[in-house]
């Protein structure tokens, strides 16, 4: 597994516009099901860093698991050695619901916190039809199938896109306001 940094790959240098000061972690993997508790594990300190309720983190992390766990199955059929590609970025709204900006990394004093995390996963299998995900029924009892539930329920935003011989998916999560108690 390779973990790296935008700043320190290339020398501070932005390789493109969309990921200018918004990169918290990079990581290069192969699709080894051994290395998702590694993965597992970076994803849960970086949510709870970020200041995601714990209920949030879970949710998060069990996302982020479960596409790579599909992936691994299903684009690469549990071949260990195929590459997967973990971009990690803090962002915050913009007026435009549609349009999400990324944000400079979240700051340890707590003076720069951004409003969510956006989790790119980038896989060469097969192009996939997204009408061809199926989500199998809740009432059916059954061991499975309940990996595509988990993410469209744990993330704001889940997107589904082909480019250059590349399946990414785009999970998206915002940092949500606790309830208050409100009493008069």
């Amino acid at each position: 597994m390779k973990i790296t940094h935008l700043e320190r790959r290339n020398g501070g240098k932005q390789r493109n516009s969309r990921s200018k000061g918004g990169l918290l972690l990079r990581l290069e993997l192969p699709s080894n099901p051994a290395l998702l508790c590694a993965v597992r594990g970076a994803i849960e300190r970086l949510t709870e860093s970020f200041g995601f309720s714990p209920e949030d983190c879970r949710a998060v992390t069990r996302a982020v698991d479960e596409a790579l766990t599909n992936i691994i199955r299903h684009a690469y059929c549990g071949r260990a050695d195929r590459p997967i590609e973990l971009i990690i970025n803090s962002i915050h709204r913009h007026p435009n619901p549609k349009r999400v900006i990324p944000k400079r990394p979240v700051q340890r004093d707590g003076s720069n916190t951004a409003e969510g995390l956006e989790i790119l996963i980038c896989d060469r299998g097969p192009a996939i039809k997204p009408e061809q995900m199926c989500m199998r029924a809740l009432e059916e009892v059954k061991a499975g199938g309940l990996g595509l539930h988990f993410i469209q329920q744990g993330m704001d935003i889940v997107e589904y896109t082909r480019a250059k011989e590349s399946n990414r998916l785009r999970l998206v999560k915002y940092i949500h306001a606790p309830k208050q108690d409100v009493t008069s």
